[in-house]
């Protein structure tokens, strides 16, 4: 369902929302610009010594140097590990290590390295920046704040690791702290495009778009040529209703964009706005990028069969694994062309699917025809890897091939009348539905409501995608109606605050966040089920429960139209990112014409 400067600014920018699962990236610096590698090379300079070992280490690194210069990152890793099978207590080797690993992606085994170099040489305190960054981008708060501020009371002032402080704190949702320290600094340097840039991205995750797009007009004011400034308007001029005006910033800001992370997420920023656009061609081009290694969160399948090719491959008599990708509610939106799938490969082929191991009954009894199992995530160094434990031994399912889920859709819902126009497509467990019905109705008469309001994850940008449980009173004291907790997680405090105000949540026994073959059955028991975009209120739809679903202003499913192509059935709301209150205001008056019909 996810997002130029001088070489040295890899400045904050918050991504157009990958729906809502964006989270802001990027700190300004690069351990490899130019002024750095300058720094090492001088650094270098008069240290080739009279020893032997010492003039081959030297000579050694400054091959490393002048590979990382030319971004051949892996022989430069290679000339640094040679340096250290001479002298493994050589800081600059360490250091120069890390950067080859950090450009390569291997950002786990970069950390590493930062922190052997940090510990040699910790007078170095450009390391202690390095290291910050990579931090903040493992998501390693606290580290980052540590680093930043030790660096920061060596060289007070210094407009990188203040804007970067400021970053970390926004990911932090320390709000507040991050504009403090980025006024105190733009008092200083009124002239920073940098700085205005943060403190729109500042802004933007938080909601407050109309400020935030003054603040990236003014980076953009003093460094027209900042491409990430000019990202970032497009990431709030699309909710603010300009998207053709969005577009045209994307495509003027991916010239400037960096090699590798930078263009993949702004690639991926692309894709979602033209998808938005209702440019379902480009988009879904774009659209593969999620699966670049540049990508932060790219998912690395890993099977021993070759990636099915569409244009060589005919799909009649394939036996074809899918593979689910992101999260559940992913899951919800592209294994909706399943059934196209099977259909396409016909009775001599076989559709063999991996999901996540919640949802295998589910689907199973949805596909009868195919053969479903449980992937397996695993986070290593800093990538997503997926395993396919059932695939594997004598007695695995064959496969010609594989596809990831995802990847259907420009095949089988390459235009918006390509989707079908149905009230969901997955079956649940009839007797589970059954059961929940009657428990429900023994909860007494109104109009039984699943509520759902936020995600189990709230961090940085996040968090703008959902509301407080406070602002849902409207909703919860809807005369007629019995109110349903379907939202998973600990929210024993929501819960307890609603009762004191006078307001009864029913809560199922059950797991909500795993027994999701009793979520699709209790949410088909319900009238109808309201929530955010999150995983909940996709299985609702899917299983063809009546969903109301309040969307964000950013939110691509609706592809270009008026309603979610993917649940046609599906009631929307919309809502602006400041906008909570009407939007729920505006539910509250459905639910009320519900319960008096």
């Amino acid at each position: 369902m996810s997002n130029s400067a001088p070489a040295s600014s890899t400045e904050g920018q918050a991504p157009i929302a990958h729906g809502p699962f964006a989270v802001a990236q990027g700190m300004a610096g690069d351990a490899a610009s130019t002024d750095a590698l300058n720094r090492l090379s001088r650094k270098l300079s008069g240290r080739a010594g009279s020893a032997k070992a010492q003039r081959r280490m030297v000579e050694l690194l400054k091959s490393a140097v002048a590979a990382v210069r030319v971004q051949d990152y892996g022989r430069g890793a290679e000339r640094c590990l040679e340096v250290l099978q001479i002298d493994e207590k050589s800081g600059l080797a360490w250091h120069v290590l890390a950067i080859c690993q950090e450009k390569s992606g291997h950002l786990a085994q970069a950390l590493s390295a930062y922190e052997a170099a940090l510990t040699l040489m910790p007078e170095e305190n450009n390391i202690a920046h390095d290291l910050s960054r990579l931090a903040q981008r493992l998501g390693q708060l606290e580290i980052a704040e540590k680093l930043l501020r030790k660096f920061l009371a060596v060289e007070p002032g210094h407009v990188d690791a203040t804007n970067n402080l400021a970053c970390v704190l926004r990911d932090a949702n320390r709000y507040a702290e991050a504009v403090d320290v980025l006024r105190d600094m733009i008092q200083v340097e009124p002239e920073s495009a940098l700085l205005w840039n943060t403190l729109g991205t500042v802004q933007s995750d938080q909601g407050d778009m109309a400020t935030a797009l003054t603040f990236f007009e003014e980076a953009l004011r003093l460094d027209p040529d900042f491409s990430k400034a000019r990202y970032n308007r497009a990431n709030v001029r699309q909710p603010l209703g300009d998207l053709e005006g969005a577009l045209e910033d994307i495509e003027a800001a991916l010239p400037g964009a960096e090699p590798g992370y930078e263009t993949a997420m702004m690639t991926m920023a692309r894709a979602l706005l033209r998808l938005g656009a209702g440019d379902l061609e480009g988009g879904w081009a774009d659209y593969e990028v999620r699966l670049n290694p540049d990508m932060p969160e790219a998912m690395h399948a890993v099977v021993d069969r070759p990636r099915w090719d569409p244009a060589r491959q005919p799909l009649k008599g394939l036996k074809l694994l899918v593979i689910g990708e992101q999260g559940i509610a992913d899951e919800m939106v592209f294994g909706s062309t399943l059934g196209d799938l099977i259909e396409a490969v016909g009775p001599e082929g076989q559709v063999i699917v991996a999901v996540e191991a919640r949802l295998v009954d589910l689907f199973q009894r949805t596909f009868p025809k195919a053969i479903v199992g449980g992937h397996k995530a695993v986070k290593m160094e800093g990538r997503l890897y997926r395993y396919i434990p059932f695939m594997e031994g004598e007695d695995a399912p064959e496969a010609d091939a594989w596809v990831p889920m995802a990847s259907l859709m420009p095949v089988f819902r390459p235009t918006v009348a390509a989707f079908p126009d149905r009230a969901g497509y997955l079956t649940a467990d009839p007797a589970r539905v059954a059961y929940w019905k009657a428990e429900v109705e023994a909860l007494g008469p109104g109009v039984k409501v699943g509520l759902h309001w936020k995600s189990l994850v709230l961090t940085g940008v996040r968090a703008r995608y959902f509301s407080s449980f406070e602002r849902w009173k409207p909703v919860l004291t809807t005369p007629g109606c019995v109110m349903v907790n379907l939202q998973c997680g600990d929210v024993s405090e929501d819960l307890a605050a609603a009762e004191a105000a006078g307001v009864r949540l029913w809560t199922p026994p059950i797991d909500l966040k795993n027994d999701l073959e009793d979520l699709a059955a209790l949410s088909l028991a319900m009238d109808v089920v309201i929530g955010p975009g999150i995983a909940g209120t996709n299985i609702a739809a899917a299983v063809g429960a009546e969903t109301w679903l309040i969307y964000a202003p950013d939110d691509w499913h609706l592809l270009g139209t008026d309603h979610y192509p993917f649940y046609p059935r599906m009631r929307t709301f919309a809502r602006a990112f400041d906008g909570w209150d009407a939007a729920i205001a505006d539910v509250a008056t459905a639910l009320a014409e519900r319960a008096s019909g």
